[in-house]
């Protein structure tokens, strides 16, 4: 069975939503042999990221920049998972007030050193996340998740 890890920073009711929708979406009872583990990104750990074989990160644009929070988890796990990660499936979603560029070019920035492939289109919403929004967000759950079916 794969095992799709989300990291995420879910400090407001509108990164809250989108984060429920990717997990309604990876979740969908049509992905099978798929197990989904949601951890905080200050409580995720290199064991946590190893033991994946995909990653859905979730994050608000803080002052320009992807959440502390997301920073912090990358500073932790990128030498030791370096090596061993290349190549696996990624997948992210950016909340913010009025601008997400620098949260989208740092995580596009660690990712791509880190050689993870992304396999959907990222989410990024400013201000209240629509319908739409949430629809993109379900969707980006859901792709990730049947990309690591058997």
């Amino acid at each position: 069975m794969a095992t799709l890890l989300i990291v995420h920073h879910t400090p407001s009711p509108n990164c809250q939503a989108m984060f429920e929708a990717v997990v309604s979406g990876a979740t969908d009872p049509e992905i099978e042999d798929v197990r989904v583990v949601r951890v905080p990104a200050l409580s995720a750990t290199v064991s946590d990221v190893l033991a994946a074989d995909g990653y859905l990160l979730g994050t608000p644009a803080n002052l320009g920049y992807m959440s502390g929070a997301l920073k912090h988890f990358f500073d932790q796990v990128y030498y030791p998972c370096l090596d061993a990660t290349r190549g696996r499936s990624f997948g992210y979603y950016v909340h913010g007030g009025n601008d997400v560029t620098g949260a989208v070019r740092g995580i596009e920035s660690i990712t791509t050193g880190l050689g993870w492939r992304r396999a959907a289109a990222a989410v990024t919403v400013t201000g209240e996340p629509g319908k739409d929004d949430i629809g993109k967000c379900w969707e980006l759950g859901a792709t990730v998740a049947a990309g690591l079916m058997g």
